[in-house]
């Protein structure tokens, strides 16, 4: 089969879901394809792993330890994949490239330019990816707006894929936006089409486009998009916004999108959804609800946390339960302008979650230690992990100056640096990034959700439980229910006679599928269902 290819762009304005989009058609084209999901940024980062999550979102880390942009969540979460760091090009990476082939020699001595060096190393890429990869369809989002300075080289790669592939391979889809104006109770299209018109002054006119708008578009808006836009009426879908990411492929489903796909790319494909659509309902309509604690450094930007809201959606559903989020900002705690239990007031679960740096950290015990002594269900990841460990040391084991010495330094350093993090200067893909492997503790809690002798989750950290430690800590009670392959590392801790007190070091929410929801997170939301 040859490939097709399936390049979302998106307009107006950002942040309007191209990446759900992308991973809804994806989903819905999927059947037994071998799909790649590839996204282009602009910005001349390498990779989002340096950012500030307030300012970029989740920084989503794959399997393979690359630190990508969160729309390669919903990529796995949809399509059930483990994506590679290659599949998301940045500016920066291409740049990088560029440079580094002139600096060798690579180009003959010729002038390196946007257009053509920087346009042909894209393709280059795209192309490299999709034969390594035999993939059967090749979905590529652009990141930003058209007309963004730093995606143009983008815009014009995939501009000239169409000559290069086939007119039949290719299929454009354009994501704008429709305003709702509440002055006038009308929904306004001339910056949809501004944009499309934009979108077409740089060669690329869209097969389909999808509006996003509160309302559902009346088949005059459609008609007049048309117009303006030069695109069939039909090829112009709704893309209303919903109560879950979920719907959105049973949305398009409904809009006849498969069958503009199969038109243009002259393909018979029809997916099944059942099992989908179920879960969906559930989601929609659970029988069961609960109310869970999110105690993060960046509750501003719930983004952030992006995957672990999806983890307790997809357990959930499993459960047939609705999960109310509560964001906890610790500080307060710390500045005693709330106490725990007016904090924790009817909460039937915490949350503790990957995070850096010393703000709201002592709070944040207080919380553990609460939720410790008065059997409420905790899931501590990563830092959580590590915060739990502290506080385990200064109320059980009576170590009171325990602490991490990424907070300060101390006499009693339960968690220190890894050995081999000891002498990096660098901070940008330096961690200890991606899949590792551990051996699970045959009996323990952790085991039994798992149902297996080993887990695989995906790590983001420098800090670990310091080995010598790990005696009286187990001695005082503390289970260590999974350790590294080589028995260095604690990966997973669990405290016994508590309804679940469960931490790891790993991520496991970047693992969670709504088909499939992460073991730890289809336990403590079944812990809580009981609280």
């Amino acid at each position: 089969m040859q490939t097709i290819w399936v390049v979302t762009t998106g307009g107006v304005l950002s942040g309007i879901g191209k990446g759900v989009a992308s991973a809804a058609i994806a989903r819905l084209l999927k059947g037994n394809k071998k799909i790649v999901t590839m996204k282009c940024d602009g910005y001349l980062n390498v990779d989002p792993g340096t950012m500030n999550p307030v300012e970029h979102g989740e920084v989503f880390v794959l399997h393979d330890g690359g630190e990508v942009d969160m729309d390669f969540g919903h990529y796995e979460r949809f399509l059930d994949v483990n994506c590679k760091f290659e599949w998301n090009l940045t500016s920066g990476k291409i740049f990088d490239s560029v440079i580094t082939k002139e600096r060798k020699g690579v180009y003959l001595g010729k002038t390196i330019q946007i257009f053509p060096h920087i346009v042909d190393e894209i393709k280059s890429k795209i192309y490299d990816i999709a034969k390594k990869e035999f993939a059967d369809i090749m979905f590529i989002e652009i990141g930003g707006t058209v007309g963004d300075i730093e995606n143009s080289w983008f815009i014009e790669a995939v501009r000239q894929l169409r000559n290069e592939v086939g007119n039949d391979k290719i299929v454009y889809i354009h994501l704008t936006y429709i305003p709702y104006l509440e002055t006038v109770t009308e929904l306004k299209t001339k910056p949809a089409q501004r944009d499309i018109a934009l979108l077409r002054e740089k060669g690329i006119y869209p097969d389909i486009v999808i509006a996003r708008s509160k309302f559902e578009l009346t088949p005059k808006i459609k008609e007049k998009l048309a117009l303006f836009g030069d695109i069939d009426a039909e090829s112009i879908i709704t893309g209303k916004d919903v109560d879950s990411v979920y719907e959105v492929p049973l949305f398009f489903r409904d809009q006849n999108i498969v069958q503009l796909l199969n038109r243009k790319l002259h393909m018979k494909h029809k997916e099944e959804l059942v099992r989908w659509e179920e879960l969906v309902n559930t989601i929609k309509h659970p029988e069961h609800r609960i109310k869970v604690a999110i105690c993060g450094k960046y509750t501003e930007l719930h983004d952030s946390y992006a995957s672990v809201i999806e983890a307790l959606k997809h357990a959930g559903a499993h459960l047939n339960t609705g999960v109310d989020i509560v964001w906890l900002e610790t500080t307060d705690i710390e500045k005693n302008k709330v106490s725990v239990k007016e904090a924790l007031k009817n909460v039937n679960g915490v949350i503790i979650p990957g995070g850096f740096g010393s703000r709201g950290v002592e709070g944040k015990i207080q919380v553990i230690q609460h939720l410790r002594e008065n059997n409420i269900p905790f899931l501590g990841l990563c830092y959580g992990l590590q915060l739990a460990v502290i506080e385990f040391a200064r109320h059980v084991c009576n170590l009171t100056e325990a602490n991490t010495t990424e907070v300060k330094k101390t006499k009693v350093p339960v968690i220190d640096i890894l050995p081999e993090q000891k002498n990096v200067d660098k901070l940008g893909g330096t961690m200890r990034l991606g899949a590792y492997e551990a051996v699970l503790l045959k009996g323990s809690v952790v085991q039994q959700l798992y149902n297996a002798e080993k887990a695989v989750e995906r790590h983001r950290h420098r800090y670990e439980v310091n080995p010598e430690y790990h005696q009286i800590l187990q001695e005082k009670g503390m289970v260590f229910s999974g350790m590294s392959a080589d028995k260095r590392l604690v990966e997973f801790i669990e405290l016994p006679n508590h309804p679940y007190f469960v931490a790891t070091q790993a991520h496991n929410e970047l693992t969670s599928r709504l088909e499939k929801p992460n073991p730890l997170f289809y336990g403590f939301v079944k812990a809580a269902l009981k609280k």
